[in-house]
């Protein structure tokens, strides 16, 4: 789903490196028509990726700046479309051209490896002319205030392809995923920066070391989270800046599906608790004999406002985050192209309030976890844990 949609699974990035001090708006439009996206459907091409419009997949034109801007930020789609042949039609093809390469060459036992290289190229470009391509967009955009991006995937490969397009398309400019480690770093009072640095368990600054390296973010967050929801309050207040006030009330709380993992003897062993959670028990059980959630569903809820999503621990992506459904009131004056902007505004606004109570709550249980009462209150979870 689009980032547009009530529904959508999102992760974030940063993005580092030299942008123009002026109009980064008109810099940036044809560097995105150099990438745009090539219809491929009248050829017989197997792959075509590039820019599309946000709002309209079809449109690949970046020269009115009212496609790709939204106040400040920065808006487009990344379009893929692929041919694909299915490996048994594949199959079934390539056995008939054998048999008649080998009819009208009586003399001839078998197909010689060349020969066969040669025909298996030719039965697939007949069968990829033949198949019509299957298009696929992933939404991004970029807030050039903060140089925060957001993009709705969570597929590796997709974010592969994003991170390679968008780096040949602003050159210079490169992203850093929003890890853990990075989140934390953002969200924590200045006063615990210190702490922080020294709970980092990477030795080195890359991404991949600082993800791998700092996995007690994730497993202690969703473990305390859990704790908290059971034996304290689950409310919270706004701390982050954001669409919502600071101070004000919201509640957080996970249920309905955990999924915890651990070592043992066979390997690494994977459990999902699913439903309404009462007590935990399976949970509990789970983290006695040594399993760590690894992703669970957050609720989020301030006023009459709902935020649902499940959070994967490791990375802190966000997937099927649900914000409240936004209903535009119009008028016999709004025309579409009104419209599809001001859906896009308020849109927004719902999705990164709902970001802004995550690193609320992000950034409360930091305020623990580095604080000098951590070590009474990791015993309580650990009591919490044993009880009946």
């Amino acid at each position: 789903m689009g980032i547009l949609a009530n529904t959508v699974s999102i992760c974030q990035f940063q993005v580092l490196g030299e942008v123009p001090d002026k109009d980064l708006f008109a810099w940036a439009a044809p560097r995105l028509a150099k990438n745009a996206f090539q219809p491929i459907d009248q050829g017989a091409e197997e792959l075509s990726v590039g820019w599309v419009h946000l709002d309209d997949f079809k449109a690949n034109d970046f020269g009115n700046p009212d496609v790709y801007r939204r106040d400040h930020s920065l808006c487009f789609t990344l379009r893929r479309d692929q041919r694909r042949v299915p490996a048994a039609l594949m199959r079934a093809h390539l056995e008939s051209a054998l048999q008649e390469h080998l009819a009208a060459n009586p003399g001839m036992q078998r197909v010689n490896k060349h020969k066969k290289e040669e025909l298996r190229d030719a039965v697939r470009g007949a069968l990829l002319a033949r198949t019509l391509p299957a298009p696929a967009t992933y939404d991004a955009v970029w807030d050039t205030r903060s140089g925060r991006l957001t993009f709705a995937s969570l597929n590796a490969k997709v974010i592969e392809l994003f991170e390679t397009l968008f780096k040949q398309t602003f050159e210079g400019l490169r992203l850093v995923a929003v890890h853990p480690y990075a989140r934390a770093a953002q969200v924590v009072e200045s006063a615990l920066r210190p702490a922080l640095e020294k709970a980092n368990g990477a030795t080195s600054e890359a991404v991949i070391d600082l993800i791998k390296d700092n996995q007690w973010l994730g497993w202690d967050f969703l473990r305390w989270l859990t704790y908290r929801s059971m034996t304290g309050d689950s409310r919270y207040a706004v701390n982050r800046p954001g669409p919502a006030v600071e101070g004000e009330e919201f509640i957080a709380y996970p249920n309905d599906r955990l999924v915890l993992a651990g070592g043992g003897e066979t390997g690494v062993q994977k459990i999902t608790v699913a439903g309404p959670q009462d007590h935990f028990s399976e949970v509990r059980t789970a983290l006695l004999g040594g399993k760590e959630i690894l992703e669970a569903i957050i609720y989020l809820e301030k006023g009459e406002h709902l935020w649902k999503l499940t959070l994967k621990g490791s990375l802190f992506h966000f997937a099927s985050f649900k914000a409240p459904a936004v209903k535009l009131e119009k008028d016999a004056h709004t025309d579409q192209d009104n419209e599809k902007i001001a859906i896009f505004y308020e849109r927004m606004h719902v999705l990164e309030e709902g970001l802004q109570l995550f690193d609320s709550l992000l950034a409360t249980f930091l305020s623990l976890r580095l604080g000098a009462d951590w070590g009474a209150l990791n015993q309580a979870i650990a009591a919490w844990l044993q009880e009946d």
